[in-house]
């Protein structure tokens, strides 16, 4: 069975757990050092207390994460927000991702936001630490490509782009 639901700080150690796999194993993020569940913890009681913070179970079992944050602080951007999402390694390819983004995006046209952006790891060049999905994802569920930062990364003695990718919710 499949459920959705707001995040609990209990769920921290599953989610690091999650996380720390993209930071060790990929040039997804661009964070380099692992976190801990308390840095971990504090950054779900910062994000959860003005946006939406979500994960999906399988069978009472985390198997990914999503959330959003403003995307400036200045007030005229109150009506965006950036997203983020991670899966489970073992969980990809299964319909997970587009699930919890619909369910995301339900609860920001709630909250009236209206522009949904993602920062997106992108290769100069595929290897073995990252490809193309997470834009094609984004793309699948209609984002656009809007803006390129030409190696701004570096990880893995490799430099890597970053892309921003952009939705509009419909009103």
């Amino acid at each position: 069975m499949i459920e959705i639901r707001n995040v609990k700080l209990d769920d921290a150690k599953e989610l690091v757990d999650i996380y720390n796999y993209y930071i060790e194993n990929t040039a997804i993020t661009f964070e380099i050092d692992k976190l801990g569940i308390t840095e971990f913890k504090d950054r779900i009681k910062e994000i959860s207390a003005k946006f939406p913070y979500i994960v999906l179970l399988e069978d009472g079992i985390i198997k990914g994460y999503a959330y959003s944050h403003e995307l400036n602080k200045r007030e005229a951007y109150r009506f965006s927000n950036e997203v983020t999402i991670y899966l489970d390694k073992d969980s990809l390819k299964k319909g997970y991702g587009k699930l919890l983004y619909n369910e995301l995006e339900k609860r920001l046209k709630e909250k009236e936001i209206r522009n949904l952006y993602a920062c997106i790891a992108s290769p100069v060049a595929i290897d073995k630490y990252l490809n193309n999905n997470s834009e094609e994802f984004h793309e699948h569920l209609g984002y656009k490509r809007n803006g390129l930062f030409t190696k701004c990364g570096y990880k893995f003695n490799t430099w890597y782009n970053m892309i921003w990718m952009e939705k509009l919710l419909e009103k």
